[in-house]
């Protein structure tokens, strides 16, 4: 039987804009993760916030090509919408609309159904520092399997305490948390090795925790697994999505069979790594593997 997820997340139209120009994607964290999780075989659903608009539209018409199945909240201000701009070497940007600023998701019957079907629910970029909010999501979750990507945004994060107090909650039931540095920085104002030993010391079963060009590590208690970036042909066009794809091929990794050994994680994170290393390849934020990058002449991939 194929495995079925459930990903609780954020669902907007990127817009970047650099010196070339300004393009759109379809994307948001939790959206990136539900596709990534469909493209590797796992039946997915994402309960997210959609408005009924044009951009809208597009969502739903994009999630529909890669299968994934929509259970939207109604958003009286449209849809979410983030713009990032892009100057030479330095980090992107980001503003958000009002629609991405007060998201919030109803959880209700047919989301409560979805989770109680699903092998595992996973959530990724959600308002933490809404107490309220977190408190219904985590009811509707109950005796889940749970994977957790805090994935905080400063132009969204209205209380920094509230949202750290509201992601332990989560990470304490979960089974599986990833975080990268900014993680750590924007929430806690600490290392990212900080913040690895706090959800450790909360029981987090494995914290998948990312450094971009560094590459991962998996805590398992006192033990730990690593794995470099991964080498492929090309180079790098685009980080966006590395980590929602890292997250989704993790997921997908433990749903194919529980790992029990430091052996097993080291076969999922490099997994991982992989699909990064190849979504880097291409831009936009979709999830791609190694064998998009075979057979095509180096000069040609990003283009």
């Amino acid at each position: 039987m194929t495995a079925r997820a459930v990903v609780v997340g954020d669902a907007l139209i990127d817009e970047l804009r650099d010196s070339t120009g300004v393009r759109e994607f379809v994307g948001g964290a939790g959206l990136n993760v539900a596709v990534g999780l469909s493209r590797l075989g796992v039946a997915t659903s994402l309960v997210a916030m959609v408005g009924d608009d044009e951009p809208g539209a597009r969502i739903r018409s994009y999630l529909a090509d890669f299968d994934v199945e929509l259970i939207a909240s109604r958003s009286p201000q449209g849809s979410s919408r983030a713009v990032s701009t892009r100057t030479g070497g330095g980090e992107p940007t980001y503003e958000f609309n009002d629609a991405a600023r007060a998201r919030r998701i109803r959880f209700g019957d047919q989301e409560r159904a979805a989770f109680a079907a699903a092998e595992i629910v996973v959530v990724s970029c959600v308002p933490f520092d809404d107490a309220e909010q977190t408190a219904e999501m985590l009811g509707a979750v109950a005796g889940s399997r749970l994977a957790v990507d805090p994935n905080p945004r400063a132009g969204m994060m209205q209380d920094r305490t509230g949202f750290a107090r509201g992601f332990e909650l989560a990470a304490a039931e979960a089974e599986l948390v990833k975080v990268g540095e900014d993680d750590a920085r924007l929430p806690y104002d600490e290392p990212l090795e900080q913040l690895r030993a706090r959800l450790v010391d909360l029981g987090v079963g494995a914290v998948l925790a990312t450094y971009g060009p560094g590459g991962a590590a998996i805590d398992l208690g006192a033990d730990a697994v690593t794995r470099p970036i991964s080498d492929l042909p090309g180079r790098i066009v685009d980080t966006m999505g590395a980590g929602d794809a890292a997250f989704a091929a993790t997921v997908a990794g433990l749903l194919e069979a529980r790992p029990e050994s430091a052996d097993d994680w080291s076969r999922i994170l490099e997994d991982a790594m992989d699909a990064a290393a190849a979504t880097c390849r291409f831009e936009g934020a979709l999830l791609r593997l190694p064998s998009a990058v075979e057979g095509i002449h180096v000069d040609r991939l990003g283009t």
